[in-house]
């Protein structure tokens, strides 16, 4: 057989996932023909002595899966030297299995068991998105707001924003209400930290599905074999599905308007279809494409004077009935300055008389 990754052997043979096998590895607790493992180091079951702590590897040819009712006060968790009861001690050879959707401390309800470390895999990776389904009993009754922001997803305090949500109220209870709630991921404690944010103290929680396979009869610290139909069912989802956080894109009516070569219809009521022609509001307003005539005769009343016409303006092209006979052509020279009129006669030569000599009643000539 030809050598492979450590974390993958390990996962074969039901030790977990392959990054709680990688954790297993970074904290030495994996050997190699003696030598502690690191990370990244391949190995040959068939050749090589692989243990953890202290164990001899023995591969899983076998697998198992296992439906558990987890009562609320058992630890989810396959070790630790916690001395209190983990999900692990209910059923037979429950330490070499591990975990497909955890619950916390104070929850209860449906886990699953199994040494097959693919289908581990494809159920716990957040990508895949297989549906958990819960029922919450909260202290209050939710109002529309809190349903639709845990719907579209609450913002966590470490920053990030939950996936969508289904959640409706399934049945009123007390003051409070059983609420029927689909999750997406499974985040450590995340229903009770979005309740929480949104006031709705959770008082009661448990799982009642994970992807196809139910919960059923079983009660608290119960657990039962799957079937093989059962095994094939949570298999059959192998693609990732795609993300759901924006919504589909839509279509819209115009493209296939304009594609069909159709009118818009009308969607007001008594609306002219856009082919009928308007009734005009305006009696005297012509139809399109004709000249318009203003009627002057509600304006002041005519005294019977006309204005004396004007005469038909000249059309461009034609010349101008008067002509300047005294203009100059533009080809003639300037007369020549013996035409010019003569300069006008000087004065007459004299003394100027003086003011004594003037006799007295006569004016200065000017």
């Amino acid at each position: 057989m030809a050598e492979e990754r450590l974390q993958k052997i390990l996962a074969r043979a039901g030790f977990g996932s392959r990054r709680a096998c990688e954790e297993l590895i970074t904290s030495g607790r994996v050997t190699v023909n003696g030598q502690i493992a690191e990370l990244g180091g391949k190995a040959d079951p068939q050749k090589d002595s692989i243990r953890v702590d202290g164990h001899k590897l023995k591969a899983a040819d076998e697998k198992l899966y296992y439906a558990v009712y987890k009562p609320r006060g058992v630890l989810s968790t396959t070790a630790g030297p916690d001395p209190r009861r983990k999900v692990t001690d209910l059923v037979p050879g429950g330490e070499q299995l591990h975990l497909v959707g955890r619950l916390d401390l104070d929850s209860e309800g449906l886990m699953l068991l199994t040494n097959d470390g693919d289908l581990t895999q494809q159920l716990t990776h957040p990508r895949y998105e297989h549906e958990k389904e819960y029922r919450v009993l909260v202290a209050r009754q939710p109002d529309m707001e809190q349903l639709a922001t845990w719907r579209r997803g609450v913002v966590l305090p470490d920053g990030s924003r939950s996936l969508p949500a289904e959640v409706r109220i399934e049945k009123p209870h007390g003051k409070g209400a059983w609420l029927r709630v689909i999750m997406r991921e499974g985040r450590k404690r995340e229903i009770r930290e979005i309740t929480r944010l949104l006031g709705l103290p959770v008082v009661k929680l448990l799982r009642i599905r994970i992807g196809a396979l139910r919960v059923g009869d079983l009660q608290p610290g119960q657990w039962r074999l799957l079937e093989p139909e059962e095994v094939e069912t949570l298999r059959s989802r192998k693609t990732p599905l795609p993300f759901r956080h924006a919504p589909a894109k839509r279509t819209p009516a115009r493209s296939s308007r304009l594609a069909t070569g159709d009118k818009h219809p009308s969607t007001r009521t008594g609306r002219p279809a856009a082919s009928d022609k308007r009734p005009s509001s305006r009696s005297g307003r012509p139809p399109a494409g004709e000249k318009r005539t203003r009627a002057r005769d509600d304006r002041a009343p005519d005294t019977g004077d006309k204005r004396p016409s004007r005469g038909s303006r000249p059309t461009i092209g034609d010349k101008r009935s008067g002509t300047r006979d005294d203009r100059p052509a533009s080809g003639d020279k300037r007369p020549s300055r013996s035409s010019r009129p003569a300069a006008r006669a000087s004065r007459p030569t004299g003394k100027r008389p003086t003011p004594s000599s003037r006799k007295p009643g006569t004016r200065r000539p000017s």
